[in-house]
C-alpha cells in the first residue's frame, strides 16, 4: 500500500467469521514464512482440487488483485442446473450483505462532499425514525446505523425482508423499532442487524437527492466502470443474464425461482443492506479502490471518497469477542466491526473482510490492505460457503507461503460431511412427533382468526381442504400448513422452501379455550438469524365485516 504506517494508524481493527468453526480454524492455524505471487495457472490448479473435493457446487467465480492489478478472474462451473450456461468473469451475483460496504461508501462520499457528518443524529434527517426509548432516538447517530450496535437483538425486525418478496415499506423500517424490546444497553454490544442499514439507505436518499440505488449507480459503480453490477435484482434482470440461487431439496440442489421483481407497486425497499448484484470482474475494481484509500483511474489521478472517510469505515467501532483456538500458533488480538466492513489481525497483518448470505447464494471479499491482496469469491449454491472460506484461505496460504500442517482440502471435506450427516435433528424429530399425532382431534375454531402485531402487521389462521393454515398479510411467502405438534403448539411447514425456516406456532387461551395470543420461534437450531420469529408478539383482532 502507499502509506503502510498509516494503516497501523487506525485506532483498532476487529474480525468476523462467516463458516465459524472452519474459517476461524483455518485462520488461525497460520504460521508465516514469506510473502510470494502466483499466477492464474496455479489458482485454477487450486480450483480444480476444491471442485474435485467439495460437492455440490453449481458455480462459482474468483477474483485476486495483488499489487494494484487484477491477477486473476474467472468464472466456474455454470449459472443454472437448468440452463447450463458457463458462469464467467462478467456473471452478476447477488453480493448480499457485501453490500453493506458500499451504503457506508455512499454515506462517506456525502461527508466528503460536506452535506453530512458521522456524528450526526439520524433524527435531523428522519424525524419520523423511533427507537425503543427516547434516549437512544435523540442520540442514534449516522455511525449507530452501521456499526450492529442498536441494543436489538440479533437480526431483529429480518422478517420484514425475509423471506423476499414482502410487501414492507421504507416507512413501515423506520417506525418498526419502537416495538422492539433491547437485548442490551445501547453501545454496549455488538448484534448483527440489517434494518438500520435500510434506514441509512433512506438517509442517503434525503441527503444526496435520489435513491439509494440512483446514488449507488451513479456515484460508486459508474465511475468504478463497474459495468456488470447493479443496485438490485431487477435493475439487474433487465440488463443481463445473472446466476441463478440454488437450493438444496434433500436430494440435490435445484435452481430458486425469484419473485417477479416491481410486481408490488407499494414496494419501496431499497438495497443497502443486501441488494447489489455484481460479477467477480467487477468486485475486483471494488476491491482496487479500497485498497488505494479510494483513489481510482489509470493513474489513480480520481478520488471515489477520501483517505480520512477509508480510515474511518476501516476504524473498528463495535468490539466483537475474540475467537481462539487453542491450537492456534499465534493469537487472535482484536475482533470487531468497522463502517460495513469486519476487521481483525491476521498473523500480524490488518484483514478486512465480510461475506453475504441469501438464499441459495453466498460471497466473500477479504483485504489484506499492507500485502495489497484482495480475493472475491462468489457462488451460487446453498452450502456452498465452504468453498467460498476454502478457496480465500488456499489462496491466503499461498501468497503469504504459510506452513500449516495441515491439508485444508480434507479438513472442508470432512467437515462438510459432518454437516451432512448431521442432516437436521431438531426438524426431524419435531416432523415425527407431528406424524405421531395425525390422528388428534383438535378445535380448530379455537384457533381460526386475525393476529396483529405491531411491527409485523396482521397474519390470518385459517381452514384449508381441512387443515389449519397461517397466512402473513405483508409477507405472502410466509404462508403454510400448520400441524399440530402438542398442547396448543402447532408446527408450520411453509410453502417457502428457498430457506429452512419451518416455525412452532404457540398459542394462549382464553378461559373460554379461546385463542387470544401467538409467539412463535424457528424450528431449527440451523434457522437463519433473519427469520426472527420470536420477536413477534401476535395479539388477536376483531376485523369489521
Amino acid at each position: 500500500m502507499k502509506n503502510i504506517k498509516r494503516v497501523y494508524t487506525i485506532k483498532s481493527r476487529a474480525k468476523y467469521f462467516i463458516t465459524a468453526t472452519f474459517m476461524v480454524l483455518i485462520a488461525l492455524m497460520f504460521s508465516v514464512r514469506a510473502n510470494a505471487q502466483i499466477n492464474t495457472k496455479q489458482i485454477d490448479s487450486i480450483v480444480d482440487k476444491v471442485i474435485g473435493t467439495l460437492d455440490n457446487t453449481v458455480g462459482f467465480a474468483i477474483g485476486v488483485v495483488k499489487d494494484g492489478q487484477i491477477v486473476h478472474v474467472k468464472g466456474y462451473g455454470v449459472n443454472s442446473v437448468d440452463s447450463k450456461e458457463a458462469v464467467t468473469a462478467d456473471t452478476p451475483f447477488g453480493i448480499a450483505s457485501n453490500s453493506k460496504a458500499f451504503t457506508s461508501a455512499a454515506l462517506a462520499i456525502l461527508v466528503d462532499q460536506g452535506k453530512i457528518n458521522w456524528e450526526d443524529k439520524v433524527i435531523d434527517y428522519i424525524p419520523e425514525f423511533k427507537m425503543y426509548n427516547d434516549y437512544v432516538t435523540n442520540n442514534f447517530n449516522i455511525q449507530d446505523l452501521l456499526t450492529h450496535r442498536s441494543g436489538l437483538g440479533l437480526g431483529a425486525g429480518d422478517l420484514m425482508i425475509f423471506p423476499d418478496g414482502s410487501n414492507f415499506t421504507i416507512d413501515d423500517v423506520l417506525t418498526s423499532f419502537q416495538y422492539f424490546e433491547p437485548t442490551t444497553a445501547f453501545r454496549t454490544q455488538f448484534d448483527y442487524d440489517n434494518l438500520l442499514y435500510l434506514v441509512a439507505g433512506e438517509l442517503t436518499a434525503r441527503v444526496g437527492g435520489k435513491t439509494w440505488g440512483e446514488f449507488v449507480d451513479g456515484e460508486i459503480l459508474e465511475p468504478l466502470q463497474m459495468n456488470h453490477s447493479y443496485p438490485s435484482y431487477s435493475t439487474a434482470l433487465k440488463n443481463g443474464k445473472l446466476a441463478v440461487a440454488h437450493a438444496f431439496d434433500g436430494k440435490s440442489l435445484k435452481a430458486i425461482q425469484n419473485p417477479k421483481p416491481d410486481s408490488n407497486t407499494k414496494q419501496m425497499m431499497n438495497g443497502a443492506a443486501g441488494g447489489i448484484w455484481a460479477s467477480a470482474n467487477d468486485m475486483c475494481k471494488w476491491m482496487l479502490v479500497q485498497l488505494n484509500e479510494g483513489k481510482y483511474g489509470n493513474n489513480l489521478d480520481e478520488t471515489l471518497f477520501s483517505e480520512r472517510q477509508q480510515q474511518e469505515m476501516w476504524s473498528m467501532h463495535t468490539p466483537i469477542n475474540r475467537q481462539q483456538d487453542p491450537r492456534s500458533p499465534f493469537k487472535v488480538h482484536f475482533s470487531g466491526y468497522g463502517l460495513g466492513w469486519f476487521l481483525s489481525d491476521f498473523n500480524g497483518f490488518l484483514k478486512v473482510e465480510h461475506s453475504g448470505l441469501i438464499a441459495g447464494m453466498s460471497s466473500e471479499v477479504t483485504l489484506i490492505p499492507e500485502l495489497e491482496l484482495g480475493i472475491v469469491v462468489l457462488n451460487n449454491s446453498e452450502g456452498a460457503d465452504f468453498l467460498n472460506g476454502l478457496m480465500g484461505f488456499i489462496l491466503l496460504d499461498e501468497y503469504l507461503q504459510l506452513e500449516t500442517g495441515v491439508n485444508w482440502l480434507e479438513m472442508a471435506k470432512g467437515m462438510q460431511q459432518q454437516r451432512q450427516e448431521m442432516g437436521d435433528p431438531d426438524s426431524e424429530k419435531v416432523w415425527a412427533v407431528v406424524e405421531s399425532n395425525n390422528d388428534v382431534k383438535i378445535r380448530k375454531d379455537s384457533y381460526i382468526g386475525t393476529y396483529e402485531d405491531d411491527w409485523f402487521g396482521r397474519v390470518e389462521i385459517f381452514e384449508k381442504n381441512g387443515d389449519l393454515w397461517f397466512k402473513s398479510h405483508k409477507s405472502p411467502r410466509l404462508n403454510g400448513k400448520m400441524s399440530f405438534y402438542k398442547g396448543n403448539t402447532f408446527a408450520i411447514k411453509w410453502e417457502y422452501q428457498d430457506m429452512k425456516a419451518d416455525a412452532f406456532a404457540i398459542f394462549s387461551l382464553d378461559e373460554n379455550g379461546k385463542a387470544q395470543h401467538i409467539k412463535m420461534k424457528g424450528i431449527s437450531r440451523f434457522i437463519d438469524f433473519s427469520f426472527d420469529f420470536q420477536d413477534l408478539d401476535l395479539n388477536r383482532v376483531v376485523v369489521n365485516p
